[in-house]
């Protein structure tokens, strides 16, 4: 596709909207639609903010707590900063990176659409496993994603351990398409701990447990394991950076800890309470109503773009850093395409 043929695609279909898929998508791409589909309407799907996701994971790996100031002074969060001024609309799923964007780097909010996972009516069950049909603790996420083999490994090593020895009886179950084999061989049926690969239906598997849990320790954007939680009626403990953006002033469905021995006892706390329990699980049912309703979010979204569909100009217009850095940086994401162009050539 980065290729000039790309070029006349673009140029028979002449779409009315384009949507980019993460800002490097854009890097290489959004040239190519400026110049051959000027009166697109260019939109960003952060996914999340990689470069935030970037930093905390480096932090993290250094020991060294996250500030805003590394983020900043970034050069992906520049190029990731960059591509959202030059589009017209960026989505952002997170309502935390949105505050961060708005107040720290005093974007336009014009130019910001939050957005967030998007739950139908229907992805809700009517009739969810009760307490006493339950049992266990569960984790899930994939293997290519490095915060949730983190959030393994500190499991295992830290958490796992002392809440066996307060639950003997009681198991934990992780599931994960790609796992690796250092996390496959994590697996210690004697010990409870069970590490299986992708689950087959996450319905089944999440109303299967009592609880979910999430202890991560960096990434971005919002968590689809705990919003599938919710879904299935299973309560859930995390950490700050797990519950981020997720539930604005609303309680959690669980509770929220950084601190592993507060994160042992509310787990058990909340394992073995049901009042407790199904007073968590209410919380997440309110937290879908109120801020991942479907129907409410296609809505907001197809008004936005309506709106700035019919004042495209004058959107534009408004937006000086994003057509200065479309004329002074366009050369520099035009030519990284094209060298990749050049390069495949030689293949």
């Amino acid at each position: 596709m980065n290729c000039d043929s790309f070029n006349d695609f673009i140029l028979e279909v002449q779409p009315n909207i384009v949507l980019f898929d993460r800002f490097l998508t854009e890097e290489q791409f959004g040239w190519r639609i400026a110049e051959h589909a000027p009166n697109a309407l260019r939109i960003l799907d952060t996914e999340d903010l990689h470069s935030l996701r970037h930093l905390r994971e480096q932090c993290h790996k250094k020991q060294i707590p996250f500030a805003t100031d590394i983020w900043i002074r970034d050069t992906k969060t520049k190029r990731e900063i960059a591509s959202i001024y030059r589009c017209d609309l960026s989505l952002i799923i997170s309502d935390f990176e949105m505050e961060l964007l708005i107040k720290t780097l005093r974007i336009d909010e014009n130019l910001l659409l939050h957005l967030p996972f998007m739950v139908d009516a229907s992805d809700i069950p009517k009739q969810t496993k009760l307490f006493e049909e339950r049992k266990d603790f569960i984790f899930i996420g994939g293997g290519k994603h490095l915060p949730n083999l983190a959030a393994i490994k500190r499991l295992k090593k830290a958490i796992w351990p002392k809440l066996r020895k307060q639950l003997p009886n009681v198991n934990l179950t992780v599931y994960g398409a790609y796992l690796p084999e250092e996390i496959l061989d994590l697996n210690q049926d004697l010990n409870g701990f069970k590490v299986f690969g992708r689950a087959k239906d996450v319905s089944e598997v999440m109303q299967d447990a009592r609880v979910c849990l999430a202890p991560l320790s960096f990434g971005a954007g919002i968590k689809g394991k705990l919003l599938h939680a919710m879904q299935f009626g299973t309560p859930s403990i995390t950490t700050t950076i797990g519950a981020e953006g997720m539930h604005g002033d609303l309680e959690w469905n669980g509770a929220i800890t950084d601190k592993e021995s507060d994160f042992v006892k509310a787990a058990i706390e909340l394992y073995q309470n049901r009042i407790q329990w199904l007073e968590a699980q209410n919380n997440g049912y309110k937290i879908l109503r109120n801020r991942y309703q479907k129907n409410i979010l296609v809505k907001k979204f197809s008004s936005k773009i309506n709106s700035i569909r019919k004042n495209l100009t004058a959107h534009r217009n408004e937006n000086f850093i994003g057509s200065m850095l479309l004329h002074q940086t366009m050369a520099s994401t035009k030519y990284m395409s094209k060298w990749i162009q050049e390069k495949n050539k030689n293949k």
